[in-house]
């Protein structure tokens, strides 16, 4: 999901301790998206929006642990549970060619190479050798698995907002 250049990369599940520490779900697959320093656009279910300053980052299990400026007390950290919150698109590292951010290739329109609607990438599923793109079209309710393969994927047009694929016999 991106907003006004801010792309969402995780949600606030509870709060840490009682220096107002919050635990998050991080989307992101490095936490060196989550620079201290930098800002952070927290939105509430709400849709109430604010920036924050973050001190610090740390892993804890599968979820992150923040502390951020402002956020000061438990109670505090508290009022942001069931918050998203994003970081500004420019600050991620730049991929080398043939590499894709995956709120990049979601939402794509995707067309076999005669030109044949599939439907939409919806979600991408990691699998240990390739991921493989969740195309569905809402109107057929089909759902196709397309492996994210250069010999599959041929072509990704950002602009256009379109992935050309050879689907392999079966699919």
């Amino acid at each position: 999901m991106e907003k006004n250049g801010f792309i969402l990369v995780g949600k606030i599940v509870g709060a840490h301790g009682v220096k107002g520490n919050i635990k998050a779900y991080s989307y992101a697959e490095s936490l060196s998206v989550y620079k201290p320093g930098s800002s952070i656009l927290i939105i509430n279910p709400k849709g109430l929006e604010k920036s924050y300053k973050i001190k610090w980052v740390k892993p804890h299990g599968r979820f992150i642990l923040l502390s951020l400026k402002g956020v000061e007390s438990r109670n505090s950290a508290e009022i942001l549970i069931g918050s998203g919150f994003f970081i500004e698109r420019d600050s991620l590292p730049e991929l080398e060619d043939g590499s894709y951010y995956w709120f990049d290739i979601i939402g794509l329109s995707v067309f076999t190479t005669d030109e044949q609607y599939i439907g939409h990438v919806e979600s991408i599923i990691p699998t240990g050798s390739n991921d493989v793109f969740v195309v569905r079209d809402q109107n057929k309710g089909n759902e196709t698995l397309v492996p994210a393969l250069e010999h599959v994927v041929l072509e990704i047009d950002f602009k256009l907002k379109t992935m050309r694929v050879d689907l392999p016999e079966g699919l």
